[in-house]
């Protein structure tokens, strides 16, 4: 992967390993002469206290998943299955970046199943985690999305206008799980419905002045030949709906079961003409897994 190229090998196997303290303010203000980087990362059940949900965690947990996410550098974060604001502050540093998270409450109920049978479930929201001095406007909820059940995730919709550099309209989703492939699966009527609702989007944003990025877990594996979900947006209608699959011909390998990503970064056609890289940021060979996803992170030019 190019973006690898820039990077230490020590640090491509094992972020959380080699990751840098928190950068010093003056940092923020040079940032105008870099690459915007980009990432997604679904957290899988990330709970504003220990011990909670179906993926239960303790201190040191949280304090790992901080260091990889100060080693990935980032200006904007899209993170997935986040239970609160308070349970991003555990990993996202609030004097590092501001937190923007859905509106939607949600009604998991429930228990998690499996090993944590005795876990309730809790609520996965989608959001975003922004650099400190990344000026932005919050845009309403794509509540679209949720098709009237409080149990599905709304989008989280912005636009960005860094000093300096050009705006940018971002999305992050959270799509409807169990429909990877084709449209046979108990979950893809879900799936499939929630598509005319993101393409909707997709349409006017590509009628407007802004170029536009969609982040998250789409919980689809567009990059399958002849993919209907991915054949549906990238129409190129209108023009600028000629998407660009940041992932595509790139194998994922944050875990050897998966020779597909679900978690995609789709840029329209203007934001495609600046992106420089496409990268997956791996756990160190050995080390726990502190999610099931791995982030994934696109660079783009000014």
């Amino acid at each position: 992967m190019k973006f690898l190229l820039a990077l230490p090998l020590a640090c491509l196997v094992g972020l959380s390993a080699c990751a840098t303290p928190a950068a010093p303010p003056s940092r923020a203000e040079t940032r105008a002469d870099r690459p915007l980087k980009l990432v997604s990362w679904n957290m899988e059940f990330l709970a504003e206290k220990d011990g909670v949900g179906c993926e239960p965690r303790v201190e040191s947990d949280y304090a790992a998943m901080r260091r990889i996410v100060d080693g990935l550098d980032a200006d904007v974060i899209a993170f997935q299955e986040v239970e609160t604001e308070a349970a991003a502050a555990r990993v996202f540093d609030p004097a590092r970046y501001t937190i923007v998270i859905e509106a939607r409450k949600g009604s998991p109920g429930g228990t998690c199943g499996g090993q944590f049978k005795e876990q309730a479930v809790i609520r996965q929201a989608v959001g975003f985690a922004i650099r400190k001095g990344l000026a932005f406007e919050r845009h309403p909820d794509v509540t679209s999305l949720m098709l009237g059940n409080e149990q599905l995730r709304s989008g989280v919709d912005l636009t960005l206008r860094p000093a300096g550099r050009k705006p940018l309209r971002l999305l992050s989703v959270h799509l409807k799980s169990g429909c990877f492939t084709g449209q046979d699966a108990k979950a893809c009527p879900v799936l499939l419905d929630q598509i005319p609702k993101l393409e909707a989007w997709i349409d006017e944003a590509a009628r407007g002045p802004l170029p536009f990025v969609i982040l998250g877990d789409w919980n689809r594996r567009l990059g399958l030949p002849d993919d209907r979900v991915w054949a549906e947006i990238d129409d190129g209608e209108p023009a600028n709906a000629d998407l660009r699959l940041a992932d595509a011909g790139t194998p994922p390998t944050c875990d050897p079961r998966y020779d597909s990503f679900i978690d995609h970064i789709v840029l329209d056609r203007r934001a495609a003409g600046r992106m420089i890289a496409f990268g997956e940021t791996r756990y160190a060979p050995g080390e726990k897994h502190y999610s099931d996803h791995c982030p994934v992170s696109v660079t783009l030019s000014e």
